[in-house]
């Protein structure tokens, strides 16, 4: 196909079946993915009364699950990175799915952390792989766009959970919204039929092994001295992005249902129309991408969102705050739409999902402390859940804009098949 007929083309009708296939696969390990995790931010209450367990020990179970993503992302960044892109997808999709079956059936509390906490190796597998897949497979002209829809649609696995909640918890109890968690795992077999590797990567493992420069431990690849400072400003940026998800998102059920004692539907909808919104502003942002840039798509938004922050928590009138919640998705909830994208093109592929991996999931761990330091400064300090996170909102936000204006722009950036990293400096 001619540069030109690409280029009068829809962006749609550009991708091939394979890059289709590639997309929907990363889409669903992501989707299902969000499902199996943020389900879990609604049962805090209700667990915590289950097994007459503490509130702050309850939300320390969804900081180990997020800090044990960093394992589960290092060891499948490793597979994605010498093994190929698929493998890692689908042991990913079945491990997180198992463990929140699974969790369904705690008879104590411990029992029920050991498997949340597991489930989070899983879930960090998950994004290294997928969105490699994803990112090297898509066409470079819309790739900003499918990165937006692709993380935004994180958003639409919460809208699930949210919708669910607000219908379905009355009847079928924390248990049965943790035993739906197993239905993911149908995903994998739709994988292993249609999915292929990307074309640059198995050229990249060619010459790789044709050159004698096979990287063994590409993670220590990413702390050369040629490298070490893309890395380290990546981890900036993500760790400020995943503080301003945890700061709106993480205790914003708990906030409603155990300090203004809401209803399961009047916590759950304004969850669901702000998570709608963050998925429909993903292909706003996305084409913005493509166009003007990925650090100003995500900077643009983030700006609105600090605005938007102190209307919905310094209030008490309901219809306010779930209306300037369901905003905020729009804003703050979709600055993450370039992660994808962004993190993926910083990198050359011999090291591209491992280093992805590694500077993402530095901001899961991150995010591990954002929520019990508020439930800690909420209770003990006796100050209310909406300031400690209208605080982490609006610091986040503030370090995100700075670290994305010091990082590089990286829009029409050509994925190549070539061993960027000289050969001189060794390979690992």
């Amino acid at each position: 196909m001619s540069s030109f007929s690409a280029t009068t083309l829809p962006w749609w009708k550009e991708p091939t079946k394979d890059q289709w296939y590639a997309f929907i696969a990363a889409w669903l390990g992501w989707t299902l993915d969000a499902f199996d995790f943020t389900v879990f931010l609604f049962l805090l209450v209700p667990i915590a009364k289950e097994f007459n367990a503490d509130l702050t020990l309850v939300v320390l179970v969804g900081s180990l699950t997020l800090w044990m993503r960093f394992f589960g992302a290092i060891a499948a960044g490793w597979m994605a990175d010498r093994m190929g892109r698929r493998a890692p997808l689908m042991i990913s999709i079945l491990w997180y799915s198992f463990c929140n079956f699974i969790a369904g059936f705690s008879p104590t509390f411990m029992f029920l952390l050991v498997f949340r906490t597991l489930l989070g190796i899983g879930m960090g597998a998950e994004w290294p792989a997928g969105a490699a897949l994803a990112v090297e497979t898509w066409p470079m002209r819309s790739r900003g766009l499918m990165a937006s829809v692709l993380q935004g649609s994180w958003a639409l696995g919460y809208l699930v959970a949210a919708v669910l909640y607000a219908t379905v918890y009355d009847v079928i109890g924390w248990r049965g919204m943790l035993w739906m968690g197993i239905l993911p795992a149908l995903a994998v077999v739709w994988i292993r039929v249609y999915v292929k590797e990307p074309e640059i990567w198995v050229e990249n493992k060619r010459k790789q092994a044709e050159q004698n420069t096979e990287f063994k431990v590409p993670l220590a690849a990413i702390f050369r001295r040629d490298v070490i400072l893309n890395t380290l400003s990546a981890c900036w940026w993500l760790a400020s992005a995943f503080t301003v998800y945890y700061s709106i998102f993480g205790l914003y059920a708990t906030y409603l249902t155990k300090e203004l004692h809401l209803s399961a539907a009047a916590v759950g909808w304004p969850l669901a129309f702000s998570n709608g919104l963050t998925f429909i502003f993903s292909f706003v942002w996305g084409s913005l991408a493509d166009r003007i840039g990925r650090r100003w798509a995500m900077i643009i938004p983030a700006i609105f969102g600090l605005f938007l922050a102190p209307i919905y928590l310094m209030t008490s009138d309901y219809m306010t705050m779930a209306l300037a919640f369901s905003i905020q998705g729009a804003f703050a909830g979709a600055i993450y739409g370039q992660n994808p994208s962004y993190a993926n093109e910083r990198f050359p592929t011999e090291i591209r999902a491992t280093a992805a991996a590694f500077c993402y999931h530095i901001g899961a761990v991150t995010a591990g402390f954002v929520t019990p330091i508020l439930t800690y400064f909420a209770v003990e300090y006796k100050m209310g859940f909406a300031q400690p996170m209208l605080i982490g909102t609006t610091v986040g936000l503030i370090s995100f804009i700075i670290a994305l204006l010091l990082g590089p722009e990286t829009k029409g950036k050509v994925l190549i098949s070539d061993v960027e990293l000289a050969r001189t400096q060794g390979a690992d």
